[in-house]
């Protein structure tokens, strides 16, 4: 079990503080915007802002599965992958809100997981056949994630309304 102490400094704070940080960067993108500008494709690309909330929560919350339940929890839930970049019915607040969600789950879950504990990843061509993430490898992975779609999402709301959120 993780002491309070080690949530506050060490290896787990700085995966934690790193995270939090591309969070933030990525709400900010969104601060502001009506449903119809969130839904927006603002470039040649398909992606939206509203679609790539919904895409970063939902790629977390996969992936912390994984970091629990191995290769197989990442099949639960599996909607259509394009889907997952739309706002569908969804507001950009349902969104948010299902995104912090998401974000608490996963912090509350990095108090708990043994970092060293690892699970063989699944079967795809994006995979080295037989590899094997560990749950510090699943953070630095999600972080990753968020942050580069962060930067997605900054030049998406720069096409919207001239803003810059990251620069």
């Amino acid at each position: 079990m993780t002491s309070p102490e080690q949530l506050r400094t060490g290896e787990r704070a700085d995966l934690l503080q790193a995270l939090r940080q591309q969070r933030a960067f990525l709400r900010r993108t969104v601060d502001g915007l009506t449903d119809e500008q969130a839904a927006l494709r603002s470039t040649v690309s398909e992606l939206c802002l509203g679609g790539l909330i919904k895409h970063v929560a939902l790629t977390e919350q996969t992936w912390l599965r994984f970091a629990v339940h191995g290769a197989e929890a990442m099949r639960a839930g599996q909607d259509d992958w394009a889907d997952g970049f739309r706002m569908g019915d969804d507001s950009l607040a349902t969104l948010l809100d299902r995104y912090a969600r998401v974000a608490s789950a996963t912090d509350e879950l990095v108090a708990t997981l043994d970092l060293d504990a690892a699970h063989p990843l699944p079967a795809a061509p994006w995979f080295e056949p037989g590899a094997s993430w560990s749950v510090r490898r699943v953070l630095l992975h999600v972080i990753a994630e968020t942050s580069q779609h962060a930067g997605h999402a900054d030049i998406l709301r720069e096409a919207i309304d001239g803003a810059k959120t990251m620069g």
